[in-house]
């Protein structure tokens, strides 16, 4: 019974399970598309301080203007000066692409991190399974040396009664554990994006993991992708603050019009071109331009408070991340000798029963312990993967290279 924990045939790993969600999975794929949106407004805030052009034209007809006519005209701009309009808005604007990367990148943990929780339940269910069906080999050959003792004499017909009910028992132990496997699988596909196969059952230990709790705390204020998303924002805010104040500022700029106008009338066609400066200065607005630039401080405040509450929130889940995987990983040590002290108990009670040293019921207690002590390992280690997995998200180190094949 211990080989369907053992490990030792190979299946399909967790690194491949991230792999294929990180290529195909919607949800990441819609974050980054989002992201690419938002990766030109860069450009468009540039575009304000450039050169533009634009031409029009019109025709028709007038009984008051001598019958057909029409006109064109070029019209373009220049701006000399903008008062830091632009480049505040650039800046802002290049502070919420990188804030909106660091969101893609919390999506892709999230994601990341629900697949490795999808791994770790079906890989439970699939060792579940194969322990089920491992007691009932065992239970089996227990049946038939039952019914031979009978036989004979040296057991009762409660004797064989028990490992029957018992064996039976298992079967429906087996059929719960079938059951919850394919509902897992089902959870997996729609997370991974493929059918499960069978899979790895000692996936290796994650890259970047933090060596103790004071290195995984400072990871996680430097690294955690909502911690730089929240510093960044609040630089893209900063510098919408100067952005309303720039508005208090004039504005130089050159412009220019060429028009052609042509009829069929006595004048024929005339054209004309104009160029010069413009100069605008903000005089009065009511009050407008102040209560932006007040309205903008405010929400950089709010935003310097974000970082603070962020780098606990990131804290907290680092200590508590740290705190579950130390435990699962004691548990699995602790239910690994569990393990190899239920077999060697069951190996004895079945000897000692042949000598008649041992009841069935012993028996079924041993089988009873054994079974439940490799589940206890089973799960154990599917919670050293999940809390691996919350590690690294709270670090901001879980991403497709997390892992080994």
């Amino acid at each position: 019974m211990a080989l369907c924990l053992s490990g030792t045939a190979s299946g399909e790993t967790l690194r491949d399970a991230v792999a294929a969600a990180y290529a195909a999975n919607p949800r990441l794929a819609a974050a980054r598309a989002r992201q690419d949106a938002l990766a030109e407004t860069p450009e468009q805030a540039r575009a304000a301080g450039r050169l533009t052009a634009e031409a029009a034209g019109a025709g028709g007809y007038s009984r008051f203007d001598y019958g057909k006519g029409g006109s064109g005209s070029v019209t373009g701009s220049f701006p000399i000066w903008t008062g830091g309009r632009v480049s505040a808005a650039v800046r802002a604007a290049s502070g919420d692409v990188g804030a909106g990367a660091e969101g893609v990148r919390d999506t892709e943990a999230a994601v990341l991190e629900t697949v490795v929780g999808a791994y770790a339940d079906l890989l439970y269910a699939q060792q579940a399974v194969a322990v089920a069906r491992a007691d009932i080999a065992l239970l089996d050959n227990q049946v038939t040396e039952a019914r031979s003792r009978f036989k004979l004499g040296q057991a009762t017909r409660t004797d064989v009664a028990q490992i029957e009910a018992q064996r039976e028992a298992a079967v429906s132990t087996l059929a719960d554990a079938q059951g919850t496997a394919e509902s897992v699988a089902a959870t997996y596909r729609a997370t991974v994006g493929h059918v499960a196969g069978t899979l790895d059952a000692m996936p290796a230990t994650p890259l970047s993991m933090p060596s103790t709790i004071d290195v995984a705390r400072g990871l996680a204020i430097e690294g955690n992708p909502i911690v730089r998303q929240q510093r960044l924002a609040a630089g893209a805010d900063a510098a919408r603050i100067d952005q309303q104040r720039a508005e208090r500022n004039p504005y130089v700029g050159l412009g220019g019009t060429y028009g052609v106008a042509a009829g069929q009338g006595r004048s024929g066609y005339a054209n004309a071109a104009v160029a010069g400066v413009t100069l605008r200065v903000p005089l009065l607005t009511g009050g407008l331009v102040s209560s932006r630039v007040r309205q903008a401080e405010a929400i950089y405040r709010a935003d310097r408070f974000g970082i603070d509450a962020a780098e606990r929130d990131a804290t907290r889940l680092a200590e508590t991340a740290w705190a579950n995987l130390a435990a699962a990983q004691s548990r699995v040590q602790a239910n690994a000798r569990r393990v190899e002290a239920a077999e060697l108990a069951l190996k004895g009670v079945r000897a000692e029963y042949a000598f008649s040293l041992r009841t069935t019921l012993d028996i079924l207690i041993a089988d009873e312990s054994l079974r439940a002590a490799q589940l206890a390992l089973a799960r154990s280690r599917s919670d050293v993967l999940i809390g691996q997995a919350a590690l690294l998200r709270s670090i901001g180190r879980l991403g497709p290279d997390s892992y080994v094949s």
